[in-house]
């Protein structure tokens, strides 16, 4: 009996305190929640529960300590008082769950990192839709070139973004380049190939300004012959940052390289210097079909991935 009043007294006083602290509190977290744009939309005055609400779920944590759970009891009823007295548990846990959401049935803003690099495949079944604006293209490409890293921040890559219309005459210039050596035989082939890609909605035009990359070789000559391959790496980042930018986005893509024979009528026809290194096409558009057929992978722990000195 002793103990049972003892639990009791301490459940009671344990939920009286917690509700007097939660009263206190509370109101204030509500000027910040406002402050900061998080839009709750539980009324602030539902974020006060009344004395009498404090004493009955006080009450229900010493009935919890009567039948023996004693402190635990205590510690678990008062985290159910936390959550029906006060919306701002729910409200709060709500706001987190929005601001990051790892939802797939959302686009690229809000799908995880790893998993748009696992959905990132070659398409080669393209049509001319797009699921979303232009506007909204070429700032991703923006982004992009601003954020993906280059050697001693070089900032060599060039990008010419090709859409509708000018995505088609691309294509239609690299098939004029390519009838006079590709042998007779193997044209229809070759056509049919090149329409697949001129079906699709865009292509972006990666290429490197050797001027960065002399500027650096002159500027730091015991690394010079380390920096065209520099150069490669930073263009070959850029291609992949933006396939699997656009791929999350809802696109089909694939990476061709009809360089150089591409690159001189590119260069009179878009207007960018001849001097500039064409590295590698990017076509994207609508996909024909979600399959992208089946991906053979080799092994990868103890053949392509060893790892020393990490936790098991």
């Amino acid at each position: 009996m002793v103990v049972a009043t003892r639990s009791l007294l301490t459940g009671l006083f344990a939920g009286v305190l917690l509700g007097f602290l939660l009263h206190l509190v509370l109101p204030l977290y509500q000027p910040a929640l406002e402050d900061t744009h998080l839009r709750v939309s539980t009324a602030p005055e539902t974020f006060s529960p009344t004395l009498a609400d404090m004493l009955r779920n006080s009450l229900q944590i010493a009935r919890g300590a009567v039948r023996g759970a004693a402190y635990k009891s205590s510690r678990v009823a008062s985290s159910a008082l936390l959550q029906t007295s006060s919306p701002l548990s729910s409200a709060t846990s709500n706001l987190n769950t929005e601001a990051f959401s790892t939802s797939t049935t959302k686009m690229a803003s809000q799908k995880p990192f790893l998993q748009a690099i696992k959905d990132r495949r070659t398409f080669y079944q393209l049509n001319n839709t797009a699921p979303i604006s232009d506007k909204r293209i070429v700032e991703i490409v923006k982004e992009a070139i601003h954020h993906v890293p280059s050697s001693f921040n070089s900032q060599s890559a060039r990008l010419v973004v090709l859409l509708k219309k000018d995505h088609e005459l691309f294509w239609d210039y690299v098939l004029d380049v390519l009838k006079p050596i590709v042998p007779e035989e193997q044209l229809p082939s070759t056509q049919k190939r090149i329409a697949g890609f001129r079906a699709g909605y865009g292509t972006i035009l990666f290429l490197e300004d050797p001027d960065d990359v002399a500027a650096l070789q002159k500027a730091f000559p015991l690394y010079a012959h380390h920096f065209p391959d520099w150069s490669e790496h930073t263009s070959a980042m850029h291609q992949y940052c933006l396939w699997v930018a656009l791929e999350a986005e809802g696109f089909g893509a694939n990476l061709q390289h009809y360089n150089p024979l591409i690159d001189r009528k590119a260069a009179e026809h878009w207007k960018f210097p001849v001097e500039w290194k064409l590295r590698a096409q990017l076509v994207f558009g609508g996909k024909v079909t979600d399959d992208a057929g089946p991906k053979d992978f080799k092994e990868v722990e103890g053949k392509r991935l060893f790892v020393h000195g990490a936790d098991s």
